[in-house]
């Protein structure tokens, strides 16, 4: 398994966001008619059922985490920055991509004001997810920065 440097630096960067949708599809199953996804974060307004929220992220999320680790493997030799900061920009492409997407699928409505805020926090958990988590994966995996 060494030779295949890109297809590990893939499966360390989708294990953690995989685990994750697992805990919380399984709190899900347990309440399924309880959890709603309210149409401001601040204000509220009438909820949408959270599989509206989230089933699609769920294919989407735990790829872009894993094609995102393999371009750190692949640019770090020119990009010099640490994998935690790494992580931590990736919220940058995937809110505004959610955003535009609900609005695209007609999914529900998020609007910037309420979800700006969030992207700080979002930085925030991202940097201590990659610093971390998938930091731990990649040196078990033997890809990590010597």
């Amino acid at each position: 398994m060494r030779p295949h440097k890109y297809w590990r630096a893939y499966m360390a960067g989708i294990a953690v966001p995989t685990l994750s949708l697992l805990g919380i599809m399984a709190v899900f199953a347990y309440h399924p008619y309880y959890f709603e996804v309210p149409n401001q974060f601040v204000v509220p307004l009438p909820g949408a059922p959270l599989e509206r929220g989230f089933i699609f992220p769920m294919a989407v999320v735990p790829n872009v985490w894993g094609l995102w680790n393999i371009l750190h493997v692949a640019l770090r030799s020119r990009v010099r920055l640490s994998l935690g900061v790494y992580g931590a920009l990736l919220p940058l492409i995937l809110m505004p991509g959610g955003v535009i997407l609900t609005r695209v699928l007609d999914v529900f409505t998020i609007q910037w004001r309420f979800a700006l805020p969030m992207v700080p926090i979002a930085m925030a958990v991202y940097y201590l997810a990659w610093k971390h988590l998938v930091g731990f994966l990649n040196d078990e995996l033997g890809i990590a920065i010597p």
